[in-house]
């Protein structure tokens, strides 16, 4: 009874119904890290290593590594990209040939009018006109039809090789094929110009007015022609009036047109039409290329007129008036200067160095421009030495140099960290009547200053009474203070107002964040006070004096 009791009745139980075990999901496995994505090959550097390959190895080698060349695709593009780069001529059309032979995935390469133009211009660059011509009929053998450009580039070509009445014979050819080849602009002016050099002037007008009657408006390069047989006629006046009229057209003579008309006038001494070009070229900032500065300057100088507006126009070129100081012009002194422009070029600075020695025994002058080259050459190739050596010799002969070659001079050496070698050129600078300005006096004394030497910035400050301003008095008190010497830099700004030079918001920066360095907040607060009340009488005032601009703008927010 007691167990029938205990136990619960079996309609009070509730059976349980278990699902079937799922099987477990196993995660997907991980794909396995790919290579890394190779880098993109660009259709240039295949150019390049193909043009390298072609000047760098014969043939016989040539031929296999541009076959198992990586990236090389024998299609028109690069066939024609490969060509424009110049390489050897034979190897150039042995290529030519590989290209056409070459298996290409897909379908055989056949040479199109791109490829064959680019090929037909090396040929007739190299005046080869039979096989440019030869390759010509077998273009035509071959079904590919010319356009413009081919018959204009064979057209130019034998032109060029003496055969005018060639090369109009293929321009009438391209002028029969109007359905499939219409001439071009540059076709009109190539045949314009051929015309003209031939001295059939009558035949190139009516091309031109055929050009016109076509509806194709005329380039500068076709001004350029038409200008250039007009000042080989003497017809300047009209030169002028073409001009006019490409302006009214909205063409402007552009820098290659202007420097041809300059050229032309100055071997014709015809130099009224030349200040008008030059006059145009200033408006327009164009400047002349050096040869036909020079002719125009001797021009200038035969009929006796003034060269100021051709120094305006070529300010980069005022030096070039040495050229004709009777110094320059002797047969050795021509021998030196091309020897040291040559060692230049070829970066020899111990030949330069050697080379200068000799000229400073021998007492030669030489000219500034050149020796401010060679100084800054030298400092961007980490050869100070040499520039030191020319500085030197221009301090000797009394060459005044350009700012630029101090600049980087000194910069080269306070790099270095050779301080006593900076003071020691700026003291021969100096000496021998160089300026060298406030400001690069400044910037020297803060450079020194940065770097701890106070003494030598004192001493820099001291050699050039003329330029002692606000700026040089505000970068030694920076000296000072960056040295420590607080007393110094306190006692210079009691100097500066007692010399009755006023000072700058860029002078009071200074003051005040030296002292505060220094734990003297007292004095600080004052030259605060002292800024407030300068700051406020300068308000009322239109002008400020350009050397408080400068130090405003070097020290203002400046921390050492």
């Amino acid at each position: 009874a007691f167990s029938a009791a205990s136990s619960p009745p079996k309609m009070l139980r509730r059976q349980r119904h278990f699902l079937p075990a799922k099987p477990r999901r196993r995660p997907p496995p991980r794909p396995k890290p790919s290579a890394e994505p190779s880098a993109p090959t660009y259709t240039r550097d295949v150019v390049r290593r193909v043009t390298n390959i072609l000047r760098d190895h014969p043939w016989s080698a040539a031929r296999p590594l541009l076959l198992s060349l990586p990236g090389l695709v024998w299609d028109s593009h690069v066939v024609a990209r490969v060509l424009k780069t110049h390489p050897p001529l034979q190897k150039a059309f042995l290529f030519f040939r590989l290209a056409a032979s070459s298996p290409t995935p897909g379908a055989a390469f056949r040479h199109d009018r791109y490829t064959y133009t680019s090929m037909l211009h090396l040929l007739g660059e190299a005046g080869r006109v039979p096989a440019m011509l030869h390759l010509l009929a077998e273009m035509l053998r071959a079904g590919v039809d010319p356009d413009a450009a081919t018959f204009t580039t064979v057209m130019h070509w034998l032109a060029r090789a003496g055969d005018v009445d060639a090369a109009m014979r293929v321009w009438e050819e391209m002028r029969s094929r109007r359905g499939k080849c219409r001439p071009t602009l540059v076709s009109y002016t190539a045949c314009v110009k051929i015309l003209f050099d031939a001295g059939r002037a009558a035949e190139g007008r009516r091309v031109f007015e055929e050009m016109v009657a076509e509806g194709l408006r005329p380039s500068c390069t076709t001004y350029t022609v038409l200008i250039e047989h007009l000042a080989d006629a003497g017809k300047f006046q009209a030169t002028l009036q073409i001009m006019s009229d490409m302006q009214d057209a909205g063409v402007e003579p552009d820098k290659p047109l202007c420097n041809i008309l300059v050229k032309k006038c100055a071997s014709a001494g015809e130099t009224s039409v030349m200040t008008f070009i030059l006059q145009h070229m200033k408006e327009k900032g164009i400047v002349l290329r050096r040869p036909v500065f020079l002719e125009a300057l001797e021009a200038l100088k035969a009929s006796g007129e003034s060269p100021n507006l051709l120094w305006e126009v070529n300010p980069h070129l005022a030096s070039e008036g040495m050229e004709y100081d009777p110094t320059f012009s002797h047969l050795s002194c021509i021998t030196d200067r091309s020897t040291i422009i040559y060692l230049l070029a070829s970066r020899n600075w111990s030949a330069i160095e050697q080379m200068v020695n000799e000229l400073t025994t021998r007492n030669v002058k030489f000219e500034s421009h050149i020796l401010s080259d060679i100084i800054q050459a030298s400092c961007a190739n980490c050869r100070p030495s040499c520039g030191l050596t020319v500085l030197y010799y221009s301090l000797r002969v009394g060459s005044e140099l350009d700012r630029s070659a101090y600049s980087c001079l000194l910069g080269q050496y306070i790099r270095n960290d050779s301080f006593d070698l900076v003071s020691k050129i700026v003291e021969r600078l100096i000496k021998h009547g160089c300026n060298l300005g406030a400001y690069l006096l400044s910037v020297l004394i803060l450079r020194l200053g940065s770097a701890g030497h106070s003494s030598y910035a004192a001493h820099i400050f001291g050699l050039s009474p003329a330029d002692q301003n606000v700026i040089t008095y505000t970068a030694l008190m920076n000296a000072y203070f960056q040295a420590g010497e607080v007393d110094k830099a306190l006692e210079l700004f009691s100097q500066m107002i007692t010399n009755e030079i006023s000072a700058s918001a860029g002078t009071y920066e200074v003051l005040i964040y030296g002292l505060q360095k220094a734990g003297r907040k007292q004095d600080s607060d004052r030259y605060r006070r002292e800024r407030m009340e300068m700051q406020w009488h300068r308000q009322y005032r239109d002008k400020h004096s350009p050397e408080d601009s400068l130090c405003d703008h070097l020290f203002c927010g400046f921390h050492g």
